[in-house]
């Protein structure tokens, strides 16, 4: 299976989670399938009465130059060890 069949099966097995993810697994999670489809964040943060599209933006922009087939590839791998428990 090619790099993005595999990722775009990772979105689909995602949603088979029986447990909810962190906080933190969720943001990494929305950040790595950002920088995977869109690659670098190119808009201004979100405002300060929002925290948590705030720290959306920041999950995001802390990957900023990582390729996106290396965002894929650990989007892959952290949406199999959340399913392996």
């Amino acid at each position: 299976m090619d790099l993005e069949a595999a990722f775009a099966d990772a979105q689909l097995r995602v949603k088979q989670l029986t447990r909810r993810p962190s906080d933190r697994e969720l943001l990494d999670l929305y950040a790595l399938y950002k920088q995977g489809t869109e690659g670098d964040l190119t808009t201004d943060p979100p405002s300060l009465f929002d925290p948590v599209a705030r720290a959306k933006h920041a999950a995001w922009d802390d990957l900023a130059g990582l390729p996106r087939d290396e965002a894929m590839r650990r989007y892959i791998a952290l949406v199999d060890r959340l399913l392996a428990g």
